[in-house]
């Protein structure tokens, strides 16, 4: 009994240290450590992987102008303050939450339906560690209000090419979507 009593102390003294590094990273250190760089929609990136393995075109949808990778990753890192424009690509994109705090990912859906989602370790609260957004849908993201910073990876079949990214412009997506104004304003750059 004394050992396994010992066990779990020593596995929350270990989670409390966890906890306690992850808190005092700055997101200049991640920056650095992780050699990331600015990204065109906001905040900094870096390519962790690129498949070797290429689909050529002709076995991809219409969508695609050219081959592509099988697929694709980045580290993703926002800091308050700054947000991910809206913009949309060709393929599915899958995102992992790795640190920091709250990120909201915003999709608006091919229907119109505007979904809201909670990228982060609290799942008891309704974050989750990683969501798909499905292809052509519009979407940003941005740190919760009560978020110092996220640091996410995202992955992308068939590969991310910038080819297939459109940023949106305010305007025009207010256009397509009125009901979401606010939100398009407020997450635009264009």
């Amino acid at each position: 009994m004394l050992f396994l009593l010992q066990k779990v102390c020593n596995n929350l003294s270990f989670r409390r240290n966890i906890l306690f590094n992850m808190a005092a990273l700055t997101v200049q250190q991640l920056v650095q450590q992780f050699q990331l760089q600015p990204h065109p929609e906001g905040g900094f990136y870096k390519e962790t992987y690129r498949s070797p393995e290429i689909i050529p075109q002709q076995f991809l949808s219409k969508q695609f102008k050219g081959d592509r990778a099988y697929s694709t990753a980045i580290y993703f890192l926002l800091e308050q303050g700054n947000f991910s424009a809206f913009h949309r690509i060709e393929s599915d994109e899958v995102w992992h939450f790795y640190a920091g705090q709250t990120l909201l990912v915003h999709i608006i859906h091919l229907n119109g339906k505007l979904e809201t989602i909670k990228l982060g370790n609290d799942f008891l609260n309704g974050e989750q560690f990683q969501y798909a957004v499905p292809a052509r849908c519009w979407f940003a993201s941005e740190p919760a209000p009560h978020s110092s910073f996220s640091f996410v990876g995202c992955t992308v079949a068939p590969g991310f090419d910038f080819d297939d990214f459109e940023l949106a412009r305010a305007e025009e997506l207010i256009k397509q979507f009125p009901q979401h104004e606010e939100l398009i304003k407020r997450l635009t750059r264009i």
